[in-house]
C-alpha cells in the first residue's frame, strides 16, 4: 500500500525519530558511565586508609644528633698534652735579677706578691723555670729523649712536645724551696714547706697546680708545677679546650 504522507512531511517525522534515538543513546551512555564512575568511586572510598597513621608515610630511621663534643672543632692533644699559643716577647716580664726567668706581666706581678707572701711566713719561694720558647721545648723533648735513651711515651710523661708545653704560654712555672734545693724538680718537693705553703695559699694568687698526682693527661705527678689562671687570657688558654675533649686516661 503506497504511503500516503507526503514526502516532506515523511522525511520530517524519519529525521525526528533519528533525533529521538540519538538522545536515547546519548543518555543511556551517560547513565552508564555514571554508574560506572559511581561504582569506581565506591570501590576507592572502600579501599582508601582513613586513619592519620595509615596515610603517613613510611617513618625513616632519625639520623643522630652529632654530640657535644663532636660538634665542637677537637683540640690538637699530643701525648696526653694540649697545644697552646706562644706567649708574645712584649708581655714577658723578668721574675729574677738576672732575668733569666720570665713569666707574662700579670702572672708575674702575682708571683711576685705570692713570694713576698710566702717570705713574710718564713718560706723561701724559689723560681726555677718559666716560659720556655717553644724552641728550646725542642731541645728538652727531642735532643733530651735522644740522650737519655727514652721512647716518645717515656718523655711525654716528664715533658712536653714542642708546641704543647704550658711554658711556653708564659703563664707556668716550675717552683722550688730555697731551703730544700735538694727536692728541685722531683716529687719529693711535695715534702717541702714551700709546696705546703703553696697547697694552702697559691689560689689565692690564682695558682693551681698543673699536673697533680694521678691526672687525666696521664703526666707524670709534678708537684713543683704551677700555672696561673687568674685572667680571662690565661683561663681561656688552660680550660677553653678541656672542655671541648679531654685526652685519654
Amino acid at each position: 500500500m503506497k504511503d500516503d504522507i507526503p514526502e516532506a512531511r515523511r522525511e520530517h517525522s524519519l529525521t525526528a525519530k533519528a533525533s529521538a534515538g540519538t538522545r536515547s543513546s546519548i543518555f543511556l551512555g551517560l547513565g552508564t558511565a555514571v554508574i560506572v564512575l559511581a561504582a569506581v568511586s565506591a570501590w576507592v572510598i572502600l579501599r582508601w586508609p582513613t586513619s592519620k597513621t595509615a596515610q603517613a608515610p613510611a617513618p625513616t630511621a632519625p639520623t643522630a644528633a652529632p654530640s657535644a663534643v663532636a660538634a665542637s672543632p677537637s683540640p690538637d692533644i699530643l701525648l696526653g698534652h694540649f697545644a697552646y699559643k706562644e706567649a708574645p716577647q712584649t708581655d714577658l716580664k723578668s721574675i729574677t735579677p738576672d732575668g733569666r726567668v720570665k713569666l707574662r706581666a700579670a702572672a708575674a706581678q702575682k708571683f711576685m706578691a705570692m713570694v713576698a707572701s710566702a717570705q713574710s711566713a718564713g718560706v723561701v719561694l724559689l723560681p726555677l723555670s718559666g716560659y720556655r720558647s717553644i724552641q728550646d721545648q725542642n731541645y728538652l723533648f727531642f735532643d733530651v729523649k735522644a740522650e737519655r735513651g727514652q721512647v716518645t711515651t717515656e718523655r711525654a710523661q716528664v715533658s712536653a712536645p714542642p708546641g704543647h708545653s704550658e711554658h711556653h704560654t708564659g703563664y707556668a712555672i716550675d717552683i722550688g724551696d730555697g731551703s730544700q734545693p735538694d727536692t728541685h724538680l722531683k716529687p719529693s718537693f711535695e715534702t717541702s714547706a714551700a709546696f705546703r705553703w703553696l697547697a694552702a695559699n697559691a689560689a689565692y694568687y690564682s695558682f693551681e697546680l698543673s699536673f697533680p698526682a694521678h691526672n687525666q693527661q696521664g703526666v707524670s705527678y709534678e708537684p713543683w708545677h704551677w700555672r696561673y689562671v687568674g685572667n680571662q687570657d690565661s683561663l681561656k688558654t688552660f680550660y677553653k679546650a678541656r672542655q671541648a675533649k679531654k685526652p685519654p686516661d
